[in-house]
């Protein structure tokens, strides 16, 4: 059970952590972030010089999400397939722990989601999501 719970439990703490930094930097940290996980499996070369076609790719993501957030969850979204790729092959992330690369497939998407939400702060996030929709029509008595 805590192997399903604990990399859900990192991603949401990551994304707290997040909500200290201000925009526009939270934005371009995460942007480097996501650029620098494509390079997390190059020493275990599981998968060969695809190991670097995929770095090359993140850096083209990570780029993109310097003015975007989809592009960054996009990136979190490549580097889950990724992960499961590795977790598949043998091959985990930390070679020392064997589930290793399962996590971060658990732990990704979340901050994936996060990203595709617009990288808002844990408080904005809350306000939004407590805040009754603007848009709704409501019917004006007739008088």
């Amino acid at each position: 059970m805590l192997r399903y719970v604990m990399p859900v439990v990192i991603g949401l703490v990551y994304v707290g952590l997040n909500s200290l930094v201000p925009e526009p930097h939270r934005r371009r940290l995460n942007a480097l972030v996501v650029t620098g996980a494509g390079a997390a499996y190059i020493s275990g070369g599981g998968f060969g010089l695809w190991e670097l076609a995929f770095c090359v790719l993140l850096v083209v993501v990570g780029y993109a999400g310097l003015t975007s957030y989809t592009c960054i969850g996009l990136g979190w979204l490549l580097h889950t397939a990724w992960d499961v790729m590795h977790h598949r092959r043998g091959t985990p992330i930390i070679p020392s722990v064997h589930d290793s690369s399962f996590g971060c497939a658990l732990c990704d998407p979340v901050i994936a989601l996060w990203c595709f939400a617009g990288g808002l702060s844990v408080k904005d996030l809350y306000h939004r999501l407590r805040r009754p929709a603007a848009d709704t029509c409501t019917p004006v008595p007739a008088g």
